[in-house]
């Protein structure tokens, strides 16, 4: 019986951990203080096996504590479309926002080719920048029909990203969108695209090491 527990609750972890706090971010509780968390009586004997399992979990519950936001953090909904910034017990921030679209594109003459899905996980804000540039990758153009240029400086798009960007990691940032008016659908390429005005707020309160959960 404590075996199958342990596994049970082991299994919990590790889901808690790879998705990134998996939660819907208006209706949780506050996470749990260290103090919840499960604790095994290092007195009582169990068999080898038992006692790997319970290495393990300690191990897992770690993995877990990390995770753990360290003041206010980002959460993306990638399922809803909703942004928040929140602390654990409390809402500062919501809107809308467009999140990856999940289609495919082919490169016909490599046969390379993306998927357009915004990351789940843990994350976070990696540098912030005002006025980005995006620096096209072969896929815009190839989406467009058109040459891969050879020259760097024919990559760069100084009209599509708004007026601020933060990264978190991978190229991918949240920054802003010329089609404010598909706010709340899945339609971009992988970043996370907010409106001008709630880009801001973001920028202006979000220091850089803010943790970023995407669902």
């Amino acid at each position: 019986m404590l075996k199958k527990i342990l596994i049970i609750f082991a299994l919990l972890v590790v889901l808690v951990v790879a998705g990134g706090l998996y939660f819907l971010p208006e209706r949780i509780a506050p996470l749990p203080p260290n103090e919840t968390i499960a604790r095994v009586d290092s007195s009582l004997k169990v068999p080898a096996d038992e006692k790997a399992l319970l290495k393990e979990l300690k191990r897992l519950t770690k993995e877990m504590d990390k995770s753990k936001p360290r003041g206010p953090y980002i959460v993306i909904d990638t399922h809803a479309n909703w942004a928040f910034y929140r602390t654990q017990d409390s809402v500062m921030f919501k809107a809308q926002c467009s999140t990856g679209s999940g289609g495919e594109l082919t490169d016909p003459k490599t046969g390379k080719k993306w998927v357009f899905n915004t990351p789940h996980g843990v994350f976070s804000v990696k540098n912030k920048i005002v006025e980005p540039w995006w620096r096209k990758p072969d896929w815009a153009f190839i989406e467009e029909g058109e040459d891969v240029p050879k020259n760097s400086a024919d990559r760069l798009d100084p009209n599509v990203m708004g007026d601020y960007a933060l990264g978190f990691g991978d190229g991918y940032f949240i920054h802003g969108t010329l089609y404010e008016r598909l706010l709340g659908l899945s339609v971009s390429h992988g970043c996370v695209r907010l409106g001008s005005d709630n880009l801001k707020y973001l920028y202006d309160r979000v220091p850089i090491g803010t943790g970023v959960y995407v669902l």
